[in-house]
């Protein structure tokens, strides 16, 4: 959706998840949603028709076995399957995002092997970097790694969209009338805590945790957590209405990600995750209320995937300029100056 708003036309989009897609078809009918295994499904009938391809994918481990990773090497995960989409396709530029702990997974092993794989199928890998999301008009402290691969005929270099540090929103921007949003947060349905925890949560304070809690009561909260180390500033967490939230999760109620109303002591409901990830009021989740917070807890917010999909606009806008890629232009759509860029997600 964020790419969509930045002027990116989605020609398709691959989503395993029932209702995740059920929610891609109830918003856009009209985009074209695959919903299958990416395993199952080709696009080199696409080959020469997109401009940008678009992915996230586990943290996967390879196999080594001391030698520099290749394409083929990388069969049976995830990544594997969006490296063999870009192959398919051959795109300008393809753009993977995932957690920032792709950066130490395997001791750095895992990040190295998929940009060794993009490598051989003709990318040249841009320095990964990680975005914060509070700095993009999202009111939320979240981070994405972006991993950048632009095909080596091409010379131009793609920027990252700069952060904007003297703009930070809060909760109350996310929920209240304001910069933000032109009306207040839409009631919806939430999850309710127990009866034993809203005890305890009442307790704490807004921008407080577990440290706010009276010794004994910290004590029988935390348990054998209490008695180790690191702060755990997620637990009995209650978000201030002056600070930008935490980073959501899938489930609003997970002891170690709390996330508490600053005035009810409850977990956010499914509209203000929404608002939290920057959706619109009107884009709509389908399925029960644990699949609505599960597709919004996993989400890119959508305002980060706008500031993303600017500079993709602007790297493809750049390459339109250029006298020496008439080839190029022939058979690339965004760069003949009729048509939209046209982007694949999966």
């Amino acid at each position: 959706m964020g790419l969509e708003a930045a002027g990116l036309k989605c020609m398709a989009l691959n989503e395993i998840n029932h209702w995740a897609a059920e929610t891609l078809r109830l918003n856009r009918p009209k985009w074209s949603v695959i919903e299958d295994d990416i395993k199952n499904v080709s696009f080199a009938h696409l080959k020469g028709r997109v401009d940008v391809v678009t992915g996230g994918f586990p943290c996967q481990a390879f196999s080594y076995a001391g030698k520099k990773l290749g394409f083929q090497d990388a069969r049976g995960t995830l990544f594997y399957e969006f490296a063999r989409i870009v192959k398919e396709t051959m795109p300008a530029i393809c753009i993977g995002e995932n957690v920032r702990g792709l950066l130490s997974h395997d001791k750095g092993k895992t990040l190295k092997g998929m940009i060794s794989v993009l490598d051989e199928i003709g990318y040249r890998v841009l320095d990964p970097q990680v975005l914060k999301a509070i700095y993009y008009n999202v009111p939320q402290k979240r981070e994405r790694l972006i991993i950048v691969a632009i095909r080596k005929d091409i010379e131009e270099n793609f920027s990252y969209p700069q952060p904007n540090y003297n703009q930070v929103f809060t909760l109350k921007d996310a929920l209240k009338k304001g910069k933000l949003y032109t009306s207040n947060v839409p009631k919806s349905i939430g999850a309710v805590y127990p009866k034993k925890k809203k005890e305890v949560l009442d307790l704490v304070p807004p921008g407080g945790y577990w440290r706010d809690l009276p010794l004994k009561i910290q004590k029988a909260y935390m348990l054998e957590s209490f008695y180790l180390g690191g702060g755990k500033t997620g637990m009995a967490r209650r978000i201030s209405w002056n600070e930008p939230s935490l980073t959501l999760t899938c489930s609003p109620m997970q002891k170690q990600t709390e996330r508490c109303h600053p005035d009810e002591t409850r977990p956010f409901t499914v509209r203000e995750y929404a608002r939290i990830q920057t959706f619109p009021d009107e884009w709509q989740f389908a399925g029960s209320m644990n699949e609505q917070y599960k597709q919004i807890g996993n989400a890119v917010p959508v305002n980060l995937g706008k500031a993303i999909g600017e500079s993709i606009i602007a790297f493809l806008k750049k390459l339109s300029k250029k006298d020496d890629f008439s080839e190029l232009k022939s058979s690339h759509p965004s760069l003949q100056k009729s048509k939209m860029p046209i982007a694949l997600s999966f």
